[in-house]
């Protein structure tokens, strides 16, 4: 769970728009779920996902759902082509989404986030009642027991 969160420090402060969805949003809130990988929603503007690919650099990532399993070379060019990006790095999986099922693209999750103080950087982390919302849009056995424990979270907080 270290190098997952040593990442999202890397992206933080590599100024990448994004906002952490997904098991570890889930995580954070409160869930026992566990998870092995990061799930972001960012911005791909070719000026943001170059930054994550600086954000990356020297943790080897490639395209995880490539069979040759290219090397991630993002260029000016070839930015405007991408919609999602599966990454494997020496520290964990990264997912890059531009759109949240359930919730739409990166601009309407960014309103539905909240910042995160995670001591020396801040990302923006998904509302509760955002990540139920998308868990349940995906309904997968793991959303649905994960909506299960955010709504006991909800109900505890309120």
């Amino acid at each position: 769970m270290d190098d997952l969160t040593d990442i999202i420090e890397r992206l933080s402060l590599a100024d990448v728009d994004f906002v952490l969805v997904g098991g570890l949003a889930a995580v954070t809130h409160g869930s026992s779920m566990t998870t092995q990988d990061i799930d972001i929603c960012c911005d791909f503007s070719a000026e943001n996902l170059l930054r994550l690919q600086v954000a990356l650099e020297g943790l080897n990532p490639v395209h995880r759902m490539t069979s040759n399993r290219i090397p991630l070379e993002l260029t000016q060019a070839n930015c405007g082509s991408l919609k999602n990006l599966y990454l494997d790095t020496d520290w964990g999986q990264l997912d890059c989404l531009s759109e949240v099922l359930g919730l739409g693209h990166f601009e309407h999750v960014k309103q539905q986030s909240e910042p995160l103080d995670l001591g020396g950087y801040t990302c923006r982390i998904l509302q509760i009642d955002a990540l139920i919302t998308a868990k349940r849009a995906m309904a997968r056995p793991k959303d649905i027991e994960t909506i299960k424990q955010l709504e006991a979270i909800r109900r505890e907080n309120n």
